[in-house]
């Protein structure tokens, strides 16, 4: 794989329509991976994914081999997400209009490796850090038992790797989200815990 040759553009606000759909695309693929194992469809993608329109400070990070968009990385004011990112902070006493709110960040396999997944982390912060409001920066990842049926025997948590750039898990701040996973004939709600970072 010759990074050489990949086109990373970045994209703000109203800008980010025009690749809705193949974002959108690229998280159902993506997250069918366990350990989100995330059953999704167009429709639900384009509504979750509205809210980057709706104000001019959300980010999109977009990976580009030739014509293919093969990586994506969001990012948004968690006071425009919904309430149920917002609500864990005002519960743990954190306002959200400072903090942001980092969503995907997914590559395809064969582009893994290459520095991209910590460059995208790099390019959120320095984002959050421009707009000049932001205290904290935050994602959320899912809980998942380590018995779980649809646990590949190679897989290996992300958690050393998000602790090497600085975020913290706070198993005291967490959000319930549903979706439907592969193995599922209904959506159900998930355990989200949130890491953070100081900015």
């Amino acid at each position: 794989m010759d990074i050489h040759q990949l086109e990373l553009k970045q994209v703000t606000g109203l800008n980010i329509k025009k690749y809705l759909d193949q974002i959108g695309e690229l998280r159902i693929q993506i997250f069918r991976e366990f350990p989100y194992l995330y059953d999704g469809n167009k429709e639900y993608e384009k509504e979750y994914l509205q809210k980057y329109l709706e104000t001019d400070d959300s980010l999109a990070l977009l990976l580009f081999d030739g014509n293919n968009l093969v990586g994506c990385s969001t990012g948004i004011p968690l006071e425009d997400e919904s309430s149920a990112f917002r609500d864990p902070f005002l519960k743990a006493g954190i306002d959200p209009q400072k903090v942001f709110y980092c969503g995907e960040s997914v590559l395809r396999k064969e582009y893994r490796g290459l520095g991209i997944y910590k460059h995208f982390f790099t390019e959120r912060e320095k984002h959050a850090r421009n707009l000049g409001r932001f205290d904290l920066i935050t994602f959320c990842a899912v809980v998942r038992p380590n018995n779980h049926p649809l646990k590949p025997d190679n897989y290996e948590p992300l958690d050393p790797v998000w602790e090497k750039y600085g975020y913290r898990k706070q198993p005291s701040i967490k959000a319930m989200f549903p979706w439907k996973d592969l193995n599922e004939p209904d959506e159900s709600e998930k355990e989200m815990i949130f890491w953070t970072k100081p900015l």
